[in-house]
């Protein structure tokens, strides 16, 4: 077992020896009651009205997976192949934690122009569009738009392009609304009739559904699973972010290694040696003793951005239940230094900062070049030859230097660089610190409630009924 990500808080004076060694045999009984909510999920027994619903399988999903249940994987790895090969384009339909997790993994580990390359530059793997997440007519309409002018000869691998619909229930409007459009505009292309419109269109969704109802009606070739016990924002590793992972070439065997080891981590080492529990301390006193209730995801650098949004549905979902449970925001700089950095600098105490640091470029740094005799008037040769990845460096010690001098509590979460393998242990750390905040404050973590009374809302609204 190797880890990537080292955890270190710079509370301020905010928080003393005590208060940690006095919470220690609490956050090791959540922690000891996450994990064992995996062995009563599948135990058989009868599960307590209190921890209804137990989505507890993501925790140990991504050891049996690289042990080969189901063959699972590999059948994600050969289907991904199949379709990447048939296709140049790939429209991802789903929404919350049916495509953010995806949208986290596809920022950070593909090149951040991926669509603007040739497919060669792109390693062969297909462009990705998102939607079905949104109700958003002008957004739909631009890609529909793109496509039918895009892709005109569909014998050409070039103008060919395919759906990955992911929904575990089918029921949710936004995603439904968007595949009935787009399947409409698939079969239009390729023909109704056609082998590719049952090819080229990839569900994946539960065992039981609208989705799965629909699927086997209408007869597509490969559908993969989301299992019972995992819930839909702790779904990335479910062929919910495996599948078109895969297709996009993201090494997922890597992704997966490294949620299960930082899964080890988490479940052997105490307080004080286990980035997940003393994540979930400090945040937790900061909450508990001085009111900061805000958590600030302070992600440095583009390509963890995604990441952040993922994580704000991740804990607002979770843990904001019975008027409890802190707030959530990303902020990525040092792009947001010049737009909120006044506010957490001094504004109300409310909030920690939370920073991602991502540890060691996949580029050859850029080192600043020396201006020419009379062209130094912004003066900069003074630094020339300095690298963007050392004034990034610069950028976070003096932000943190200030909040320290200001008492502004803040925490470092370390990457030793961005992929796949940290990828994996990065969400799968974020994803057992809200299992284990939630048994630590007595809220069930899973369930979504507050998102039903909405969507009962919006259905009878449309309906009458």
């Amino acid at each position: 077992m190797s880890n990537s990500i080292s955890f270190s808080p710079q509370a301020a004076g905010f928080l003393i020896e005590k208060q940690y060694s006095m919470l220690t045999e609490h956050l090791h009984a959540a922690r000891d009651e996450a994990f064992a909510d995996v062995q009563l999920r599948t135990s058989g027994e009868e599960i307590p009205e209190a921890k209804q619903p137990l989505d507890s399988g993501f925790i140990d999903l991504p050891e049996r997976l690289l042990n080969g249940e189901d063959d699972l994987l590999e059948n994600i790895e050969s289907a991904a192949k199949s379709l990447r090969d048939r296709i140049d384009r790939m429209v991802v339909l789903g929404i919350g934690g049916s495509y953010m997790g995806l949208r986290a993994l596809f920022e950070a580990l593909c090149d951040p122009y991926h669509n603007e390359l040739s497919r060669e530059a792109r390693g062969g793997n297909p462009r990705l569009y998102f939607e079905g997440n949104n109700l958003d007519n002008d957004s739909m309409s631009s890609l529909l738009n793109l496509l039918k002018t895009q892709c005109v000869d569909p014998k050409e691998l070039a103008d060919r392009w395919g759906i990955v619909v992911i929904s575990k229930s089918g029921g949710t409007l936004e995603t439904a609304a968007a595949f009935r459009i787009f399947r409409e505009a698939l079969e239009e292309y390729y023909g109704a009739d056609s082998p590719e419109a049952t090819e080229l269109v990839v569900p994946v969704t539960g065992e039981t559904g609208k989705l799965r109802d629909l699927s086997n009606a209408r007869g597509y070739q490969q559908t993969f699973p989301i299992p019972d016990g995992v819930g839909g924002r702790f779904s990335v590793f479910t062929a919910v972010g495996l599948f078109p992972a895969a297709v996009l070439g993201i090494d997922i065997r890597a992704l997966l290694q490294g949620a299960a080891d930082m899964t080890e981590w988490c479940r052997t080492k105490p307080a004080g040696e286990n980035p997940v529990l003393d994540y979930v301390a400090t945040c937790h006193l900061l909450e508990r003793d001085h009111g900061m209730d805000v958590r600030v995801l302070s992600t440095w650098g583009n390509r963890l951005e995604s990441t952040g949004l993922w994580y704000d549905q991740l804990l607002a979902e979770s843990l904001g239940k019975h008027e409890r449970g802190a707030t959530p925001l990303t902020v990525v700089n040092t792009r947001d230094l010049h737009s909120r950095g006044q506010q957490h600098q001094e504004g109300k105490r409310d909030r920690v900062i939370s920073n991602i640091i991502p540890g060691d470029p996949a580029s050859s740094p850029i080192s600043l070049p020396e201006a020419p005799d009379g062209l130094d008037q912004d003066l900069l040769n003074r630094i020339a030859g300095k690298t963007i990845p050392e004034l990034l460096q610069a950028a976070i010690e003096g932000t943190n230097q200030a909040y320290a001098e200001d008492q502004r509590p803040t925490t470092d979460l370390k990457l030793s660089k961005i992929d796949a393998y940290s990828m994996g242990q990065l969400l799968q750390l974020f994803m057992l610190a809200t299992a284990i905040e939630g048994r630590l404050i007595g809220i069930n973590p899973y369930g979504q409630p507050g998102v039903e009374a909405y969507k009962n809302n919006m259905g009878r609204i449309l309906y009458g009924s």
